[in-house]
């Protein structure tokens, strides 16, 4: 696959971060920026192999935009206005662990030392907070794995991501497998960051459950051989597939966990995620439809049975971005 196209996110981007939606290609200035597209947007340049000075700016950009949403108790904002105000308090909510699992992504992959160094020292302040909700946990989580693939010994990021196994909890014995009464969000994460947490604190029974919940979740979300994923409105133990509107973040979320499944266990299998994604991207799909556009590179924001919602939202675009990183790596694990 070829390199990623980070046209349509140039295109959604100032000096200041980028903007969260977008009226088909346009960006809608209006609603301005939140800080969990900027994290994904960290991730998704810190994850490019050899980015161009334009993707290496925005990397510049978004870990900026992060450090400024940070308050000195490690606490985040979340809004930002076109004109640079923050709006609200800062909170442990999803903004919190999301920017945190962008700050260990660049520990890890940026290869800026000045860059790490900053992102590490946000890392810690943040590291010192914990939150109440479950995904926010596992969001940071998945950063603390980021900094202990580069700091095994790094004490702080071992205790967060101990707490959010913790907070993640066990699969549960019954048919429902999944720790909560229903599938919500960003599903996949949660068992992703089990999966990391089972890896790098040593932990095998908790590799196992992340494991467990995740090959219960691509199966539950497989049908007629292409992903049918969790829905806005979310899915309990009688809900049935296809159900819309689809959201082009949970199929990230299950390239990520996918990959990183393969990336612990060695084990091929996981790559059949990571292909199914791409291809839900490709029209493989409840409603075989092509979930992008390839004339600005930009990702829809929906899919719903009729077809794709055909604005281009940063969230829909970082999604296809990180997918097609994903699926970019798709050599067998043996060679």
């Amino acid at each position: 696959m070829t390199a990623s196209n980070f046209d349509h996110l140039l295109a959604m981007s100032d000096h200041i971060g980028i903007f969260e939606h977008a009226d088909h290609t346009a960006p809608r200035r209006e609603h301005g920026y939140c800080v969990d597209d900027v994290a994904r947007l960290l991730i998704v340049v810190a994850r490019e192999p050899q980015p161009h000075q334009q993707v290496r700016d925005l990397g510049t950009t978004a870990l900026r935009f992060l450090t400024d949403a940070q308050h000195l108790d490690g606490r985040v904002r979340n809004r930002r206005t076109a004109d640079g105000r923050w709006r609200g308090s800062p909170t442990v909510e999803d903004c919190w662990g999301r920017s945190l699992w962008a700050f260990g992504t660049a520990v890890h992959l940026l290869p800026e030392d000045s860059m790490r160094q900053v992102a590490l020292a946000a890392f810690e302040q943040g590291a010192q907070q914990r939150s109440p909700w479950r995904r926010a946990m596992a969001f940071a989580g998945l950063g603390a794995a980021e900094v202990l693939a580069v700091e095994p010994g790094h004490e702080q990021a071992r205790m967060l991501l101990a707490d959010a196994v913790v907070s993640i909890g066990r699969p549960s014995d019954d048919p429902w497998r999944w720790p909560e009464a229903r599938l919500s969000y960003a599903n996949a994460a949660l068992a992703e960051a089990l999966i990391a947490g089972g890896h790098h604190l040593g932990r095998p029974r908790v590799l196992d459950d992340g494991l467990d919940l995740l090959a219960w979740l691509l199966d539950r979300e497989t049908v007629g051989g292409h992903l049918s994923p969790t829905p806005v409105g979310g899915a309990g133990p009688g809900d049935h597939a296809p159900a819309f509107d689809q959201q082009p973040i949970e199929i990230a979320t299950m390239a990520d966990a996918c990959r990183r499944a393969a990336d612990v266990t060695r084990d091929d299998r996981w790559m059949q995620g990571v292909e199914l994604a791409a291809a839900w991207f490709a029209g493989a799909n409840d409603a075989a439809a092509l979930m992008w556009d390839p004339t600005s590179g930009g990702g829809h924001d929906g899919l719903h049975a009729w077809g794709p919602n055909l604005n281009q939202g940063a969230e829909s675009t970082l999604a296809l971005v990180s997918t097609r990183q994903q699926a970019r790596r798709l050599v067998p694990l043996a060679s």
